[in-house]
C-alpha cells in the first residue's frame, strides 16, 4: 500500500479523495500512473478538487451527486476501498461486484456527537454492476 493511501485510510488526508476504478469498468493502462494498481484495478488518492474532477470524467456522474444518491442505502465497503457487498446481493442472480468507489475523510467533530465525536470518518460510496449506488463510513482508529 503506498503512502498516500496509508494516510488517506488513517484519515490524515482530510482534503483530499480516493476513487476506485475496477478493471472491468474502466480498462486504461494509463491510470496506474496517477493511482495505486490493486487487485481487480486501480486506485487513486488526490487532492478534493482534481478528484472530483478526475471522478466525474471516469464516471460521467458527478462525485457530490453520486454520494448524495448513494447515501440512503447502506452496504459494506472495505475499508482498504477495493470491494464491498452490495445490499441487493441476495435479491438476485445478477453479479455484484463495484464498479466504482469514491471516499473522503472527514475530521472528528464531537460537536455532532455519535460516530464523528469519535474521530476522524471515512465516506464511502460505490456503484455495483448490477446498478444498485450503497455507502457506508466508519472510523479509521476503530477499523482493525
Amino acid at each position: 500500500m503506498n503512502d498516500q493511501r496509508a494516510e488517506f485510510l488513517s484519515g490524515e488526508r482530510p482534503d483530499d479523495v480516493a476513487i476506485f476504478l475496477a478493471d472491468s469498468y474502466v480498462s486504461d493502462d494509463r491510470l496506474e500512473q496517477f493511482g495505486e494498481r490493486v487487485d481487480g484495478g486501480t486506485l487513486i488518492v488526490v487532492d478534493g478538487e482534481r478528484g472530483r474532477g478526475a471522478f466525474q470524467a471516469a464516471t460521467g456522474t458527478g462525485a457530490m451527486q453520486f454520494a448524495k444518491s448513494a447515501m440512503d442505502l447502506e452496504g459494506d465497503i472495505d475499508e482498504d476501498l477495493t470491494d464491498g457487498v452490495c445490499p441487493d446481493a441476495d435479491d438476485d442472480t445478477a453479479t455484484h461486484e463495484p464498479q466504482y468507489i469514491f471516499a473522503f475523510a472527514e475530521e472528528q467533530n464531537e460537536d455532532v456527537g455519535g460516530l464523528y465525536a469519535e474521530g476522524d470518518v471515512i465516506h464511502a460510496y460505490a456503484q455495483c454492476t448490477c446498478g444498485t449506488a450503497y455507502s457506508d463510513r466508519w472510523n479509521p482508529e476503530s477499523s482493525d
